[in-house]
């Protein structure tokens, strides 16, 4: 059983991990280059999809490039390269694109997909840490991704090569994402859940609606604008007048009246209330009143529609929604 060490010599080994990769991939940029252009307008031009395939490692690489293309509106498919030559090759279809990822680029299995997938006449990509291996020389177009050395002290296990492969399919989907003007909206059709999802498609509207609407008049009684802030567990009541919004009174506007009237018999929600408090509207995105409430240091904003008061949105309400 090994014995702990100190905390200051694990800090130092991960640094230095993270440090051998990143000077391991400098020379990544660079091979993104006329072969790079090439599979992204072949991506652009097919009418089918983007058939990735690897083993190993790479195969994992692989099912996370098919899962952003798909989520950046690029339909993908993962094909396992030793399923393939099992049956799998079922499905590549007519109008596909293949793109084979591997360091080596010699994997018998890989190797063995290379003729059968020319006989199909799709293109054929091969990421690759290569370029004079087997698949590359047997791809229509090669995607460079070679490394000096993994950040594995033997060089040995897949550390540096897959964050290559990462990288370089990340390179893809951006370009494809940036060319079709590929916009939040658009994302939010493909990733509708999680709180990801909910930050692009989640509106004020939506989550004003799930509470009650705390309400007094300018001239309610102090006493009871507290027994409305109370009732509705929001700390917080609109002031309305003709349906319109004039102000608003939070449990801080209460302890300022408390601390500031001696006497409090005529004191209504117009004497304590801040006026023309900030508002959103219900179609707004959920986002904005987030950035809202930080940018003012508030817990609460007010929703309108049609510039009719409509609800609250609470701090509360954005922490439990993921948003922030």
């Amino acid at each position: 059983m090994f014995q702990p060490l100190p905390q200051e010599q694990i800090i130092k080994l991960g640094q230095e991990a993270i440090q051998n990769e990143l000077q391991s991939l400098n020379n990544l940029p660079s091979f993104v280059d006329d072969h790079f252009a090439q599979t992204v307008n072949a991506i652009l031009s097919s009418n089918g999809r983007l058939v990735i395939t690897g083993i190993g490692k790479s195969a994992i690489i692989a099912q996370k490039i098919v899962a952003t293309l798909n989520s950046t509106g690029q339909p993908s498919i993962f094909m396992h390269a030793a399923d393939a030559i099992h049956g799998d090759l079922g499905m590549i279809q007519q109008n596909d694109v293949v793109l084979a990822i591997s360091k080596s680029g010699n994997t018998p299995e890989m190797v063995a997909l290379i003729p059968l997938i020319q006989r199909f006449g799709n293109t054929f990509i091969a990421m690759v840490g290569n370029v004079n291996s087997q698949l590359a020389q047997g791809a229509h177009y090669i995607l460079n991704t070679t490394i000096d050395r993994e950040a594995c002290p033997n060089n040995l296990a897949p550390t540096t090569s897959t964050t290559a492969q990462l990288l370089m399919g990340d390179a893809i989907a951006i370009s494809l994402l940036k060319i079709r003007n590929f916009t939040g909206q658009d994302f939010s059709k493909y990733h509708p859940g999680g709180a990801l999802g909910k930050k692009l498609y989640l509106t004020c509207g939506q989550i004003a609606s799930k509470h009650s609407k705390p309400q007094v008049t300018p001239n309610t009684h102090w006493k009871d604008v507290i027994m409305v802030i109370s009732e509705n567990r929001l700390g917080v009541t609109v002031v309305v007048d003709n349906l319109q919004v004039v102000g608003i009174i939070t449990d801080g506007d209460i302890r300022r009246m408390l601390a500031q009237f001696d006497q409090l018999d005529h004191i209504t929600a117009r004497q304590i209330m801040s006026a023309n408090p900030l508002t959103l509207d219900s179609k707004d995105m959920a986002t904005a009143a987030a950035e809202l409430m930080q940018e003012k240091k508030i817990s609460q904003v007010v929703i309108c529609e049609n510039r009719k008061y409509f609800g609250i949105v609470h701090i509360h309400d954005l922490n439990s929604e993921g948003i922030l």
